[in-house]
């Protein structure tokens, strides 16, 4: 049972790399975009749609990674 928890640990936080690479990319890429005066705006508002799902899949996984403590 417990190497099941370590490979359940180990993929999550693996993903939440994943996940946090993918964000500071797109950060990246919006913030290029935005110097750009010719830039299709609806293209960086759903640039920034995904950016923000991305922070909330990452609370999620950190949550998940978080050990519950008892009060």
């Amino acid at each position: 049972m417990t190497g099941k928890v370590d490979t359940e640990s180990f993929a999550k936080l693996e993903r939440l790399r994943e996940l946090r690479v993918s964000h500071r990319d797109l950060d990246y890429l919006i913030d290029r975009l935005q110097e750009d005066p010719m830039v299709d705006q609806l293209r960086i508002r759903r640039l920034k749609k995904r950016k923000l799902l991305l922070k909330d899949m990452i609370a999620v996984l950190e949550s998940e990674l978080i050990p519950d403590m008892d009060a």
